[in-house]
């Protein structure tokens, strides 16, 4: 009878244990998701202010934008192959450090910390980037989408919120822009604490499998991935750079432009919600991920035909961006076979892709100092929308790289 008792005791306390690991595992998860946004997002509203101080040019205010976008193309490649030497989870422990550090350096008022706290921001969410797919198709083979749905989400919702409160806080606190930068370390160090566990806990680092012989650089469906994931990157980045000096140029306070890039990044969290789970019981994604582009077009057209409509708009762009963002994220999983092609298939898509968005800011930038107004610059980013569409329809289809 005693035995008996100590049997079910102890499957209800391993029990108990398993779920209390899997819930940390999943806040972990979502908190390093917290951390892949807000540093980029939170320059956007700030960029004029930020120009204004350090004497920079539009196109500088752009390669700002960019550095990150740059360092993940530069990086991402070796993602997978240092996660193998040391772990999937100590190496985004070790990112989550980094990333505190270039936070805090970027806010310094000293010369060309700006840019060097940039980098190392940039290097810390590549990590992120490129790994979270690969945790998700090892550790939730069985609910990817929904766990997509999740980091996606928390993803947006952060990055609005900051966005949204860079203004403000720039103006109410001490420091300025510098100080409405810099709180942003204070969540990269929560994470930090919380990740401890999960970076501690592997015995052996290797925790992705090698598969000798296997690369998605030789697959046209990952170049199609890539492809897509790099045209809605470059508009999305455009559109967090730029849009808060279309909206100012067209008679918007610089606060209220802030707000309005809040609500777009909002409507693209809703969106995000949706649609892992509706693209998950669709045979294909092909529909979604080019109505989704072609939305974004339409919202690219309204905001140089009619941007006092500007909230309009935003709403349109603000659907459209989470639709296509959430797809790239999950195509990441859907079309990789196990957890060694979603990492490769990240590394791949981030490092080309990024690299092509990375020009977006600074085009868009060079291209209205050039012609001195929107024309051209939205016309650019209609022809990417449109190309983006295209390449959906191949990204869409219900095959892996092999």
């Amino acid at each position: 009878m005693g035995a008996g008792v100590n049997m079910v005791s102890g499957v209800v306390s391993d029990t108990g244990e398993r779920t209390a690991r899997r819930v940390l595992l999943i806040a972990g998860i979502l908190l390093v998701a917290a951390n892949l946004r807000g540093a980029l997002t939170s320059v956007g509203p700030l960029l004029e202010t930020i120009r204004r101080d350090e004497g920079l040019t539009a196109g500088q205010g752009g390669l700002l934008g960019a550095l990150p976008l740059l360092t993940f193309a530069v990086f991402s490649p070796q993602v997978p192959r240092l996660a193998r030497r040391v772990g999937m989870e100590r190496l985004l422990w070790f990112a989550l450090a980094v990333l505190a550090a270039g936070i805090l350096l970027r806010s310094l008022p000293l010369p060309g910390l700006l840019w060097f706290g940039t980098v190392l921001l940039g290097l810390a969410i590549a990590v992120g980037n490129v790994l979270l797919p690969a945790l998700l198709k090892r550790d939730f083979p069985d609910r990817v989408a929904p766990m997509t749905s999740l980091y996606s989400v928390t993803m947006g919702v952060v990055g609005a919120i900051v966005s949204g409160f860079a203004v403000p806080l720039a103006g109410a606190l001490p420091g300025g822009w510098r100080t409405a930068l810099g709180y942003l370390a204070g969540l990269a160090l929560i994470a930090f604490a919380v990740w401890a566990p999960q970076a501690m806990g592997r015995a052996k680092p290797a925790s992705l499998p090698v598969a000798v012989g296997r690369t998605p650089w030789r697959s046209a469906l990952a170049w199609q991935v890539t492809g897509y994931m790099g045209l809605q990157s470059f508009g999305f980045y455009i559109v967090l750079a730029w849009f808060p000096a279309i909206m100012s140029s067209n008679g918007f306070s610089e606060e209220n432009s802030g707000w309005l890039l809040l609500v777009l990044q909002v409507l693209g969290v809703t969106m995000s919600a949706v649609i892992p789970l509706v693209a998950n019981k669709l045979p294909d994604q092909r529909l979604l991920a080019s109505s989704g582009s072609l939305l974004s077009l339409s919202g690219y057209l309204g905001m140089l035909l009619a941007p006092e409509l500007a909230l309009f708009w935003v709403v349109v762009v603000g659907l459209a961006s989470g639709v296509c963002f959430v797809l790239a994220l999950l195509f990441f999983t859907l079309r990789a076979a196990d957890s060694f092609g979603a990492a490769a298939l990240s590394g791949m898509a981030q490092s080309i892709g990024y690299l092509f968005a990375a020009t977006g800011p600074v085009l868009f930038g060079a291209l209205h100092d050039t012609t001195g107004g929107w024309a051209l610059p939205m016309i650019m980013l209609m022809i990417s929308a449109f190309a983006q569409a295209c390449l959906g329809m191949g990204a869409g289809r219900n095959l892996t790289v092999t």
